[in-house]
Order: structure tokens, then C-alpha cells, then sequence
């Protein structure tokens, strides 16, 4: 009797192991992502509204010259790491000139803490190119807002372009690219 209550201890010990290790490895890779599409469309930002300079007493006014419009600096195509991705990265000042990275046509797979990545690294082609982005200088732009469609993340004024010569959708989870792109000037 003695050994049948241990058996029945061990069992429920394993059962209670077996859904602890469950629980965290569905944390950990949220699996469920892989089916869960999450599409964001958003326009390019309009430049943000300066005050207008007051004329000086007694000066002639004169109008301003009208804003151009956004400027693309370079760009790259999107090639598939990790997982499937396509669509175009661009670099682009805005007539404030603020600067922003635009995605558009973005199509890869979710994931578990994915995050926009401007690098210095290069962009090499298959598995060679999975994990090469945290090696060198990297900047977060932010978390992927969705795995599909058009979207912009802010560039920080300070932040020299001249520096980083690429993009990734990096997954901070598994130290991994979904994908990447290369950015040529235009």
C-alpha cells in the first residue's frame, strides 16, 4: 500500500512538472502567433506644423517658401531570414525634417517581441544572415506594429544614418531575423 501511495505521489508529481513545462514553453514560443496575422496601414506622416515666425517691426514680409515634400534618402527589399518576408524598407526625411523608416507592402510571419532593428551590419542571404544584426551597432525603432502592411517608426533626431546600413525585423526572443533588408541610397 505504502508504494502504491508513492507511485501515486510520483505520477502527480510529473503531471504537475509536465503542465509547469508546458505553461512556460507556450510563454516562451506562443506558437498560436504563427496563425495570428495582425495587418496595420498607415500613412505616411504628414510633417509636423512649425509656429510661424512673427515679422520683425518694420520689415517687409515675405512668404515662406512652400515645404517639398518627403524625401526617400535610400531604400532595400526585404529578404527572408528566419521566417518568409517580403515588402520594401525606406528611409525617408520629411519636409520638418524629421525622419522616418516607412515598411510598406510588409508580409512575414508573427511573433513572440518582434522589433525594428536599423543596423550596421550587412545583410547576407539564408541562414548566414539569421543571427549577424546584435553583432555590430544596432538601434530599436520599436515593436513590429503588425506582420503585415504599411507602417512608419519614428528616426531619433540624433540619430547619424551615415552609421547604419540596414533593417531587420528582429525577434528579441530568440536573437533572430525574420527578415532584413539592405538601404542604397536613391
Amino acid at each position: 500500500m505504502a508504494s502504491g501511495k508513492r507511485r501515486g505521489g510520483l505520477v502527480t508529481g510529473a503531471v504537475v512538472a509536465a503542465v509547469v513545462v508546458l505553461g512556460v514553453g507556450l510563454y516562451w514560443f506562443q506558437p498560436w502567433k504563427l496563425w495570428q496575422d495582425r495587418a496595420v496601414n498607415e500613412a505616411l506622416p504628414t510633417a509636423r506644423s512649425a509656429p510661424a515666425a512673427s515679422p520683425s517691426p518694420g520689415s517687409a514680409t515675405t512668404a515662406a517658401p512652400a515645404p517639398s515634400g518627403p524625401r526617400t534618402l535610400a531604400q532595400g527589399t526585404l529578404i527572408s531570414h528566419e521566417h518568409s518576408t517580403t515588402g520594401t524598407a525606406k528611409l525617408i526625411r520629411l519636409p520638418d525634417g524629421s525622419r522616418t523608416l516607412r515598411l510598406e507592402d510588409l508580409d512575414t510571419s508573427n511573433g513572440p517581441d518582434l522589433r525594428v532593428w536599423l543596423t550596421d551590419a550587412p545583410v547576407k542571404e539564408g541562414a548566414a544572415g539569421w543571427r549577424v544584426f546584435d553583432d555590430g551597432k544596432y538601434v530599436s525603432l520599436g515593436k513590429l506594429k503588425g506582420n503585415k502592411g504599411d507602417q512608419n517608426y519614428e528616426i531619433p533626431a540624433d540619430l547619424n544614418l551615415a552609421e547604419y546600413s540596414s533593417v531587420t525585423i528582429w525577434c528579441d526572443r530568440f536573437d533572430v531575423s525574420f527578415g532584413a533588408a539592405e538601404l542604397a541610397g536613391t
